[in-house]
């Protein structure tokens, strides 16, 4: 059953809340990603984690997960329109990140 919401703005808290949704969007938003790709490249999340999340993500519409009857089993994830469109939302909140910590001083050289 899908939660109903009585505020838009919960709704979208809901669909991005937690320490790893963000990343998974982040990467997905390149190109179609398989849950092996992910982990590897978000080494600190667990599998039980990463499953959790990208179910979540996908109950939300907000990713699409196609399933391939191979052996072995071969799974993919990609952004919906929707996933899409928050993109762009994550990509202004990654500039304003950016210009923050420049300001304040509090961004590991890399």
């Amino acid at each position: 059953m899908e939660k109903i919401y009585s505020c838009s703005f919960s709704y979208a808290i809901d669909c991005i809340s937690g320490k790893w949704k963000g990343m998974i969007l982040w990467h997905l938003s390149s190109e179609t990603k398989r849950y092996g790709e992910l982990k590897k490249l978000i080494p600190n999340i667990t599998q039980k984690m990463l499953t959790q999340s990208l179910r979540e993500l996908e109950r939300n519409h907000i990713v699409n997960r196609k399933v391939y009857s191979v052996v072995p089993p071969k799974v993919e994830y990609t952004l919906t329109k929707y996933g899409n469109e928050l993109i762009v939302i994550l990509d202004q909140l990654n500039r304003w990140g950016i210009k923050t910590c420049n300001e304040l001083n509090i961004l590991k050289d890399s």
